[in-house]
């Protein structure tokens, strides 16, 4: 995919976006996406490390050059111990706000400010390459759908598929294909983690976190009506 400066949790957010009507869907679990795959990246860039199952930075002092992945990596180093698990949804939110400050700034999102009842002020974000959205799109469906085998298909590749039937962002596939290409989508997690076996634990570990996570709000939100 010809997306190169875009980080993981970037491409993961712009996915999620309906070209068509221009609007962003699954946004009750979209910040647990968007964490997901910053974790995924900082572990594939082996900058995060399995500890007993227990998330720590290889080297306290290592960055990414990224400024949405280095804010992951500061918080993960100045934070108590947790699971991978438990990342997905700490704090999620704010990983979400700077891959849009970071979109905002690379020219990739517009904001719309505005106020609420004239008084409370309110910001909206607005999609400026639609066109950068339907390629990503469309490689991550040839990538999903697709006859190539999974083994050449490059790992961050294979994970970005891999969260995105995970999360069940709906922009990529609908749920009877998610359901005809599950085998493909565990072939693709493991694909991920393709560098070391503790690697490949950790990326299946967090797209169950996600799986979980996403019924669970989804689940939440059909009982309350929301």
């Amino acid at each position: 995919m010809p997306f190169g400066p875009l980080s993981l949790p970037a491409r993961l957010y712009l996915l999620s976006w309906d070209t068509t009507r221009l609007k962003i869907t699954g946004a009750s679990q979209l910040h647990y996406l968007v964490r997901a795959g910053a974790l995924t990246e900082l572990a594939q860039r082996g900058l995060l490390v399995d500890d007993e199952g227990v998330v720590r930075p290889a080297d306290p002092d290592a960055r990414a050059g990224d400024t949405v992945l280095d804010g992951l990596l500061e918080l993960i180093g100045e934070s108590a111990p947790r699971k991978w698990k438990s990342w997905v949804g700490s704090r999620a939110r704010v990983t979400l706000d700077a891959v849009r400050e970071q979109l905002v700034a690379e020219g990739h999102l517009g904001v719309d400010r505005k106020r609420v009842l004239g008084v409370f002020p309110s910001v909206d974000h607005t999609l400026e390459r639609p066109a950068v959205v339907d390629a990503l799109r469309d490689d991550a469906r040839c990538v999903l759908v697709g006859t190539a085998p999974v083994e050449d298909v490059p790992a961050r590749d294979a994970a970005l598929v891999a969260l995105a039937v995970a999360g069940e962002v709906r922009t990529l596939a609908s749920a009877k294909e998610y359901r005809a290409h599950k085998a493909r989508a565990e072939a693709l997690t493991a694909r991920s983690g393709a560098a070391a076996p503790a690697l490949r634990k950790v990326i299946q570990e967090l797209r169950t976190a996600l799986v979980v996570t996403t019924t669970t709000v989804v689940a939440g939100g059909a009982a309350t009506g929301g």
